[in-house]
């Protein structure tokens, strides 16, 4: 049966001298049409902890007085058979190296979100990608991955990937959950301790998926799915 599904992407510590460890990108998605519904529960749960609708969910504002907070958006996430999640990792940008394959960190860039993206495509479904950018490049960047997205599926006629579009992460509540979780294991990986409920919240994460977060998940994983990338095989 054919369906349109949504999927909301971020990353995090992607460019190439930032001075961050690791490399997160990651991605949230489900049905096209109960894309509302999400929106309107992640509202709500704002509400009821005295936030405002308006109030963007982002992992870097994670604080004590909003634990409670973060930790029913996480038990939202994993009671919700809609929604999914799938993050590639990179853990250590400085073994890159990009000359031993002829290419540039942006090349490489657009290869992992490939192989971040190429195992949520199911066949006969048709897929809107949007996108937080954060730099003056968004345009570009969403041209370029919209082209090796389709060349993957040999979607020229764009019937699969319909849409890669750029949005803002406060105006998509979808984008600030990707945003979140991916922010998460960004910080898991690159080793920091500077927060406890940080380090609370991603112990939560871990408990609720099952998993370690510090290796690959199974590559058919469907609700939280992670792969750590490792050096070699033309990358």
């Amino acid at each position: 049966m054919n369906e349109l599904i949504n999927i909301y992407c971020d990353e995090s510590c992607h460019l190439e001298n930032d001075k961050q460890k690791a490399m997160a990108i990651g991605a949230i998605w489900c049905p096209y049409n109960k894309k509302d519904i999400i929106f309107q529960r992640l509202r709500e749960i704002k509400v009821e902890h005295g936030l405002s609708p308006t109030f963007e969910l982002k992992w870097n504002k994670v604080s004590t007085g909003k634990y409670d907070y973060y930790i029913d958006i996480v038990n939202y996430f994993f009671d919700n058979s809609d929604l999914h999640f799938r993050v590639l990792v990179v853990p250590d940008k400085s073994v890159l190296k990009h000359d031993n394959y002829s290419q540039t960190h942006d090349k490489f860039y657009y290869k992992m979100y490939f192989d971040m993206l190429k195992t949520i495509f199911v066949p006969n479904n048709s897929y809107n990608i949007y996108i937080d950018v954060k730099d003056t490049t968004g345009a570009k960047k969403v041209r370029k991955l919209h082209d090796v997205l389709c060349n993957s599926q040999y979607d020229f006629s764009q019937n699969i990937i319909q849409k890669v579009q750029q949005v803002r992460s406060e105006e998509v509540e979808l984008i600030a959950l990707a945003d979140f979780f991916t922010g998460a294991i960004s910080y898991l990986y690159r080793d920091l301790r500077t927060s406890e409920a940080k380090l609370k919240l991603i112990q939560k994460i871990k408990d609720r998926s099952g998993y370690s977060l510090e290796r690959s998940t199974l590559y058919k994983e469907d609700k939280f799915n992670l792969f750590r990338w490792r050096a070699g095989n033309g990358r």
